[in-house]
C-alpha cells in the first residue's frame, strides 16, 4: 500500500497516461454517426464548459477562496473538466447500455485526469499520498547525540572535514515529538539528516524548524531536496531540518497561538519541539545557529516566533507568509480567538509586536511570488517593519511565481543562499 501512496502524480509518465486515457474516452463517447447527435454532444460540451467557467470565475474572482490568481492552466483544466462531464451526462439518454457503462466510467476518469493536471500545477503534491494527505515517510532512526562532544571554533565550512563514505544524500523520515508541555495533538514531525550527520562521527549542525501551509503535511521533501543540492556543494555540511506540525489532523489554522479553541501550538513549537530537538539531535546550541521558518500559513508563525523569541531564535525565513495569524478571516477570528478584543488581536500581529523593539543580530528572509499580489504586499509590510526594528533583511520575489510550488522552492532557495555563511556551511 506505501508504495502505491509514494507513486508520483506530477511525473510526465502519469500525466501523460491519465490524459491519454481520459481523451479515448472522450472519444469513443463523441464519435456517433449521427448528426443529431454531433450537435446534442456539441451543445452539452459548450453549456457545461460555460458552466466551468463560471464556476471558476466564481471561486477566484467573487468568492476568493484561494486568495491568489489560477493560472491559465488550472482554467484549461476545470474547463475541460466540466465540458467532458457534460458529454458524459448526455450519453446516459438514448444510448445503448455499453455507451452508458462508458459513460459512467468516464465520469471519475475526467476528474481524476483534471485533478492530476490541477495538482501538477499546484506543484505541492507529488505523491498520490501527500495528495490525499498521508504521510508515506518511514521513521527515521535517530542518534543520541554527544553531550561531551567539543565545538569547534568558526566555521564548520573551515574546521570540518568529511570523511571518504560521507553519503551523495540526506535521509528523511518521520518522528513523534512529544507534546509533554503544550499537549497539543500535533502530527508525526518529517526529519530531514544531512549527509554530514550520517558519518560516523557526525559533527553538530545547525538546526531548521519549518512550517508547512494550511492545509498541508508536515512533508520533508521540499527542504531535503534544497538542502540535498547545496549539501553536496559544501562537503556534505547543511543544517538538520525538522517539519514541525502547527496545524494538526484537522487542518486548522490555529493562528500559532495558545487558544482554548486551537490548543497550545506556541507552546508546542518553542518548548517541545526545541526540548525534543536539543535531545535527541546533535545540533549547535546558539540561536545563531538556529533558523524557524514557513511557508504560507507556517510563514506568519515563522515571523511571529522570532520576534516572540529572539533569545531563541536568530534566523527566521518567511516564504509567501501572512501578514499576521488569522489574516484570511481577520473579523471571524476576532469574535472566536479574541472575544471581540481588538487590541488583544492587534497585539499578536508582527508588525505590532516589532515597534519599539530592536534585532540587532537577527537575520531575516521574506519571500514571495510575484504574481501573487496578496502575500507580496504581505512580505513588503511585514519586511519592512523588520528592517526598522534591527534586522538583517531579505526580501525577494520569486519570478512569474504564484503562491505554491515554484514559490515555496524557490523560497526555500533563496533562504538557503542567505543562511548558509550565516550558519557557516559556506564561505
Amino acid at each position: 500500500m506505501n508504495d502505491i501512496l509514494k507513486l508520483e502524480i506530477t511525473s510526465p509518465a502519469v500525466l501523460a497516461a491519465a490524459g491519454i486515457i481520459a481523451v479515448a474516452f472522450f472519444l469513443v463517447l463523441f464519435l456517433r454517426p449521427s448528426a443529431r447527435w454531433v450537435r446534442t454532444a456539441m451543445t452539452a460540451i459548450v453549456v457545461a464548459g460555460l458552466l466551468g467557467w463560471f464556476t471558476v470565475w466564481i471561486v477566484e474572482d467573487v468568492m476568493d477562496v484561494f486568495h491568489v490568481g489560477l493560472t491559465p492552466r488550472v482554467w484549461f483544466w476545470s474547463i475541460s473538466c466540466f465540458a467532458a462531464l457534460g458529454l458524459a451526462a448526455v450519453s446516459f439518454f438514448r444510448s445503448r447500455p455499453w455507451r452508458k457503462v462508458v459513460a459512467g466510467v468516464s465520469v471519475p476518469v475526467f476528474v481524476i485526469a483534471a485533478a492530476l493536471g490541477i495538482n501538477a500545477e499546484f506543484g505541492l503534491n507529488n505523491t498520490l499520498g501527500s495528495a490525499l494527505g498521508i504521510s508515506t515517510e518511514d521513521v527515521i532512526e535517530l542518534k543520541k547525540p554527544n553531550p561531551d562532544s567539543s565545538i569547534p571554533a568558526g566555521p564548520l565550512w573551515q574546521n570540518w572535514r568529511p570523511p571518504a563514505d560521507v553519503p551523495a544524500r540526506g535521509k528523511v523520515g518521520t518522528q513523534v515529538i512529544p507534546a509533554t508541555t503544550s499537549g497539543f495533538n500535533a502530527r508525526p514531525a518529517g526529519i530531514y539528516l544531512p549527509p554530514a550527520a550520517l558519518t560516523a562521527n557526525p559533527p553538530r549542525l545547525p538546526l531548521f524548524v519549518l512550517m508547512m501551509g494550511q492545509p498541508g503535511l508536515p512533508d520533508p521533501q521540499y527542504v531535503s531536496a534544497a538542502l540535498d543540492d547545496l549539501a553536496a556543494k559544501n562537503n556534505g555540511l547543511a543544517p538538520i531540518a525538522i517539519v514541525a506540525d502547527q496545524i494538526g489532523p484537522d487542518q486548522d489554522d490555529t493562528l500559532c497561538l495558545d487558544t482554548a479553541k486551537y490548543g497550545n501550538v506556541e507552546k508546542y513549537i518553542n518548548q517541545d519541539v526545541v526540548n525534543w530537538a536539543k535531545a535527541n539531535l546533535n545540533i549547535l546550541p546558539d540561536r545563531d545557529h538556529w533558523t524557524i521558518a514557513g511557508y504560507s500559513n507556517g510563514g506568519q508563525c515563522a515571523i511571529s516566533f522570532a520576534v516572540k523569541y529572539p533569545d531563541m531564535w536568530g534566523n527566521v525565513v518567511d516564504i509567501s507568509g501572512e501578514e499576521f495569524p488569522g489574516a484570511e478571516d481577520p473579523a471571524g477570528n476576532l469574535l472566536d480567538i479574541f472575544a471581540g478584543n481588538q487590541s488583544a488581536y492587534d497585539a499578536q500581529k508582527p508588525v505590532n509586536i516589532m515597534k519599539g523593539k530592536h534585532f540587532p543580530d537577527t537575520t531575516a528572509v521574506f519571500t514571495a511570488g510575484s504574481d501573487d499580489p496578496v502575500y507580496v504586499a504581505a512580505a513588503k509590510s511585514v519586511s519592512a517593519a523588520a528592517k526598522a526594528a534591527g534586522m538583517t533583511v531579505t526580501y525577494y520575489e520569486v519570478p512569474n511565481g504564484g503562491h505554491v510550488g515554484l514559490a515555496l522552492n524557490a523560497g526555500l532557495e533563496k533562504g538557503f543562499d542567505v543562511l548558509y555563511p550565516r550558519l557557516g556551511l559556506s564561505r
